[in-house]
C-alpha cells in the first residue's frame, strides 16, 4: 500500500477529503491518551467538513474498498 502522507487526496463515500495532517504517535498534546498511541490522520472534505482518523482504520478502509486513493 501506498505511503499516505499531507496532500493524498481521497475519495470517501462520495465525497472529496485531502490529508491535511499526519499527528505521529505521542506528538499531539491532549487529555485523551487514547490519541497518542497512535498515528492519526486529520482529513478536510470538499463540503466543510473533516475528521481525525486512526491509521490502523484508514487502511482498512482503503483495503475495503470504502475509501479510495486517488
Amino acid at each position: 500500500m501506498e505511503e499516505i502522507k499531507v496532500g493524498t487526496l481521497i475519495k470517501d463515500m462520495g465525497k472529496l477529503g485531502v490529508i491535511t495532517k499526519v499527528i505521529q504517535s505521542g506528538s499531539l498534546n491532549v487529555e485523551h491518551p487514547i490519541i497518542k498511541w497512535r498515528i492519526n490522520y486529520e482529513i478536510y472534505y470538499d463540503d466543510g467538513s473533516f475528521s481525525i482518523m486512526g491509521a490502523a482504520t484508514l487502511r482498512r478502509l482503503i483495503k475495503n474498498g470504502d475509501i479510495e486513493i486517488i
